[in-house]
């Protein structure tokens, strides 16, 4: 475990998953790296060198996977969700044979940009389509805050929520598929107010509407592919926490 730790997540990759290489995709968590960091993301993806990953969230996953299944039995059935009904959303899981391949980590929702040569995917938590035969992106997410989740606020974590809805709508609708403007966040809370713990979590589940602005993509990717194709590295964010530790790691090591 030691070895391959050291292997594969902290020394630099196969060049075949590096910009260039024949493994090589410009991913919605790429681009959400570029935003946030474009130092970071040039020693990632053209480097190879990764920044270091913390735990998975495991709980967060699992409530993925009950979700996943849960909406997929009214999929198969051809019928609305309650939390639709209960939310006056006139629509249901959409069918279709993609599924399986766009909800897929290593395929997800796949175009080929024109003007960058980049081929650019992101997998989805679940898709419903409306009575207009709109397609609606959903998201689930997974937290425990206090008091209800009614609205997504203006904070690093959210601003990432938007962008990924964001960033699903224009991968759909450039595969031709019509798209809804609104996508949902199926936000799911953990309740600490119970007396006691007793081997189980209890949740409230609120659906949270999002109103996407995919305009901004586009001229990300052409930010992107300028900066992939320069021996240059980019200047760091300012409010780069990985940046500023190497900076002053570097300093005190000398």
């Amino acid at each position: 475990m030691t070895e391959y730790y050291k292997e594969k997540r902290v020394g630099p990759r196969s060049n075949n998953w590096n910009y260039g290489g024949e493994r090589w995709r410009l991913s919605r968590s790429k681009i959400d790296l570029f935003t946030e960091c474009p130092r970071c993301f040039y020693i990632d993806n053209k480097l190879g060198i990764a920044r270091p990953r913390g735990p998975a969230f495991t709980l967060n996953i699992a409530v993925d996977e009950l979700l996943k299944k849960e909406f997929d039995m009214h999929r198969k059935q051809k019928t609305a969700h309650p939390l639709m009904d209960s939310y006056a959303i006139d629509a249901v899981p959409f069918q279709d044979k993609n599924m399986e391949i766009w909800r897929d980590n290593f395929k997800g929702v796949e175009y080929l940009h024109k003007e960058t040569g980049i081929k650019v995917c992101g997998a989805v938590d679940d898709i419903w389509i409306n009575k207009d035969e709109e397609l609606l992106v959903v998201d689930y997410k997974a937290t425990a805050k206090e008091g209800k989740m009614e609205e997504l606020s203006d904070t690093k974590w959210e601003n990432q929520y938007k962008r990924q809805m964001e960033i699903y709508q224009w991968l759909l609708r450039n595969n031709d598929y019509k798209v809804s403007d609104t996508g949902y966040f199926v936000y799911v809370n953990g309740k600490k107010d119970r007396e006691a713990f007793d081997g189980r979590l209890e949740f409230d589940i609120t659906l949270i509407p999002y109103t996407g602005k995919g305009n901004w993509v586009d001229d990300v990717i052409i930010k992107i592919k300028n900066v992939l194709d320069s021996d240059k590295i980019p200047e760091a964010s300012l409010d780069c926490e990985f940046c500023s530790y190497r900076k002053y790691a570097r300093e005190v090591t000398k």
